[in-house]
C-alpha cells in the first residue's frame, strides 16, 4: 500500500485493522508494549503546549491509529477528523444510581483454552481497558477509567456504532415504517444496479448480502482501500476519479457468486447501506436520528459525535464517539426492552426481535471460533448462551454486553493492540459470565 493511499484512509473500523500486521499474533510475531508501558500519558503523546515535535499525533500523517499512538487517538477523534454532533438536547441529564461492589475486582475465571485462573482486575490490564462500567439491576456496581479516558471524556465506539444503526432500523421495522422484505432498490433507486439493489432490507440488516468486496487488509489491492479512499473526508489526490463518499462507493459494488441470504459476511459497507436506507425512510441522517430517537430521551449526560465523509454523511458503521456512562444507558435501555427512566423510547418487540437472533447456519459459515453457536441480527451479536446474552462489539475490544438473566450490562472501552476481537474474547467472554454469576449470587 502506497503512503499516498494510507494518508487518505479513514474509517474507524478500517483504520483499526490497518495496522494488524504490526502487532503480535500467536505465531510468535513482535510482542507489543504492555498496558502500562503503552499508557499514552506516560509516553507523552500530545502532552504540553505545544507538545514536542516527536510527541505529536496529527493530520495529514496516517499513523495516528497505529499502536501505541492509537491509545491516545481513541479518546481524541474529534481533534483529527470532521464530525457531526449527536446532541443530547438541552434537558438536564438523569443521574445513574450507584451501588459499587469492591468484590468484583477479585472475581476469578479461567480464560478460554486455559486452566490458569485470572481475576477481573487482571483482565482489565490484559485487555488494555480504557474504561469499564458494570450495571446490575439498573445501578452502577463497577466503574473504572484509565490511560486516555476519564469520566468526562469520550471514546471511539468503533463498530458498536453498527449496532445503534441496526437498532434504529429495527425500530422503524417494528413501527411499520420500514419493510424488512423490501428490495433495497425500491427504497434507494440509486443502488438498483449495485449488489444491494436486489437484496432485501433484512439481508442488509443481518449482513447476509452477497458482495464482491474484500476486507483483506494484507492485500494492497483489496476493495477496502478503494472504499477508504472514497470515505475519506480529506481532499482527494489530484487526478482522483473514483467515488467520493460512502453513498457513491456503495453504487459501485457488485454481487458475488452466491445468493443473498446464504451466508453471513461481516462487511462494514452493509452498515453504510443501512444508514442510507434509514435516511431515505426518515429524511434524516443517522446522527440526527440517533439524537432524536435515543440521545435526547435517555437522560444522556454528554453529546456524542460521529465522523463524516467529505459530503457530511455520518459513518454508520463505526463513526461514533461517546461517554462510557451514556453507552451504559444504551445497554440499560436494551435490557429494559426500550424503557429507561420510566419512559418508553421504542416498542419492546424491537429488543425481542434482536435478542431472538438471526440465522445460525448462515453465521456458522463465517467460522467465528469464540462465538460458536451465535448469530447476527440487526447488527447485534447474539450469543445464544444460557443467559440469552447479546452484544454490540467493535474492534480493539469495544463492547456493550447485555445479560438479561443476570440483569447486567457491561460496557468496555479498550485500545487493545490487535483489532481482532478473537484475541481479546478468551479473557473477556468468560470474565463477563463470571461477573454475571457473582452478581446473581450477591
Amino acid at each position: 500500500m502506497s503512503s499516498s493511499t494510507t494518508k487518505i484512509v479513514f474509517t474507524l473500523s478500517v483504520l483499526a485493522a490497518t495496522f494488524v500486521s504490526n502487532i503480535w499474533a500467536s505465531d510468535g510475531a513482535q510482542v507489543p508494549l504492555s498496558d502500562s508501558e503503552s499508557n499514552p500519558i506516560k509516553l507523552g503523546w500530545m502532552q504540553g503546549f505545544p507538545p514536542p515535535q516527536d510527541k505529536l499525533i496529527m493530520q495529514p500523517e496516517s499513523d495516528f491509529f497505529s499502536f501505541p499512538k492509537m491509545r491516545w487517538t481513541v479518546c481524541h477523534i474529534r481533534e483529527l477528523m470532521p464530525t457531526k454532533e449527536v446532541s443530547r438536547g438541552i434537558g438536564a441529564p438523569v443521574p445513574m444510581a450507584y451501588a459499587l461492589d469492591s468484590g468484583i475486582d477479585s472475581v476469578k475465571f479461567n480464560p478460554l483454552g486455559s486452566n490458569k485462573p485470572m481475576t477481573w482486575k487482571q483482565s482489565l490490564s490484559a485487555n488494555y481497558t480504557d474504561g469499564m462500567l458494570v450495571l446490575h439491576k439498573g445501578r452502577i456496581v463497577y466503574e473504572a477509567y484509565s490511560d486516555c479516558l476519564n469520566d468526562t471524556g469520550k471514546h471511539a465506539a468503533m463498530s458498536m456504532t453498527k449496532s445503534l444503526t441496526g437498532l434504529l432500523a429495527e425500530i422503524l421495522v417494528v413501527e411499520g415504517r420500514l419493510n424488512p422484505t423490501a428490495k433495497v432498490a425500491t427504497i434507494i433507486p440509486e443502488l438498483k444496479d449495485s449488489a444491494f439493489g436486489n437484496a432485501t432490507v433484512r439481508q442488509v440488516m443481518d449482513m447476509t448480502t452477497s458482495l464482491k468486496y474484500s476486507e483483506d487488509y494484507a492485500d494492497p489491492n483489496a476493495d477496502i482501500w478503494v472504499y477508504s479512499k472514497a470515505a475519506s473526508p480529506l481532499p482527494k489526490q489530484k487526478g482522483y476519479k473514483g467515488p467520493n463518499g460512502y453513498f457513491e462507493y456503495l453504487q459501485t459494488l457488485k454481487q458475488d457468486d452466491i445468493k443473498h441470504g446464504e451466508a453471513f459476511g461481516y462487511k462494514t459497507v452493509n452498515s453504510d447501506a443501512l444508514g442510507w436506507i434509514i435516511s431515505k425512510v426518515t429524511g434524516k441522517d443517522i446522527a440526527s436520528m440517533l439524537s432524536e430517537r435515543i440521545w435526547q430521551k435517555m437522560g444522556a449526560e454528554q453529546d456524542g459525535y460521529m465522523t463524516v465523509d467529505a459530503k457530511g454523511i455520518p459513518f454508520a458503521g463505526g463513526g461514533l464517539s461517546a461517554g462510557l456512562r451514556d453507552l451504559g444507558r444504551i445497554g440499560q435501555l436494551m435490557l429494559n426492552s426500550g424503557e429507561i427512566n420510566g419512559q418508553r423510547l421504542f416498542p419492546k418487540e424491537v429488543v425481542e426481535n434482536i435478542q431472538a437472533g438471526g440465522d445460525k447456519n448462515a453465521f456458522a459459515k463465517a467460522g467465528y471460533k469464540t462465538l460458536e453457536g451465535g448469530s447476527y441480527h440487526s447488527m447485534w451479536w447474539v450469543m445464544h448462551n444460557e443467559h440469552g446474552a447479546y452484544a454490540a462489539r467493535g474492534v480493539h475490544g469495544q463492547t456493550i454486553y447485555v445479560d438479561p438473566t443476570a440483569e447486567m450490562v457491561i460496557v468496555r472501552f479498550s485500545s487493545f493492540p490487535s483489532a481482532a476481537n478473537s484475541k481479546i474474547d478468551p479473557t473477556s467472554l468468560p470474565a463477563y459470565q463470571a461477573v454475571a454469576k457473582y452478581l446473581m449470587q450477591n
